[in-house]
């Protein structure tokens, strides 16, 4: 395992480059089977999701498009549990079918704020798609129709996840040391 430093902080490698090429191009895959026929809208939550977007998005086969949202609850490695909408959606989606795309979910809050404020713009159907999920973490009920990779209530830093806006453009995801959260 190889081991690096961001800031302040140690982490080791948790999943390699090659590993989630490979899981994003089955998602990618199951994305594009299942919304066949239709154009959905890929709703990116910056920006930690902007790299998996955009890899998300090459991989697909169907026709689709790409918007961006910036939410904001994290201060260094812990999320401060409120959701502010930094910057908001700027397209109709009135009718459209929409996949949020997110790096990662734990509480669930910021999905459930996202569904709340699509949902009062008449999607035909919203989609929850992310990298990384924490199931011990999640505080909301929520139905994630795709995940990447399931994983355990650790920090995590690469591919577009940061420790205080460092390491986004890691090209594995690393999970910090013990005794350095």
């Amino acid at each position: 395992m190889n081991t690096i430093k961001v800031k302040d902080k140690t982490f080791r490698t948790s999943i390699s480059e090659a590993e989630i090429k490979q899981r994003i191009k089955e998602l990618a895959a199951q994305i594009s089977k299942d919304m066949e026929g239709k154009n959905p809208l890929l709703l990116a939550v910056l920006n930690g999701s902007f790299i998996f977007a955009a890899d998300l998005m090459r991989e697909m086969t169907i026709p689709c498009e790409i918007s961006f949202v910036k939410l904001a609850s994290y201060q260094g490695t812990t999320s401060t549990g409120k959701v502010r909408e930094v910057i908001g959606i700027n397209e109709d989606i009135s009718g459209r079918t929409v996949i949020i795309v997110e790096d990662i979910v734990e509480s669930g809050f910021t999905m459930r704020r996202m569904i709340e404020s699509l949902g009062t713009r008449n999607p035909e159907s919203v989609h929850i798609c992310t990298l990384f999920h924490k199931p011990e973490c999640l505080k909301v009920e929520l139905n994630l129709d795709y995940v990447a990779f399931t994983i355990a209530n650790d920090f995590v830093v690469g591919y577009g996840l940061d420790y205080d806006q460092q390491g986004r453009g890691l090209k594995e995801v690393y999970t910090i040391v013990e005794g350095e959260e």
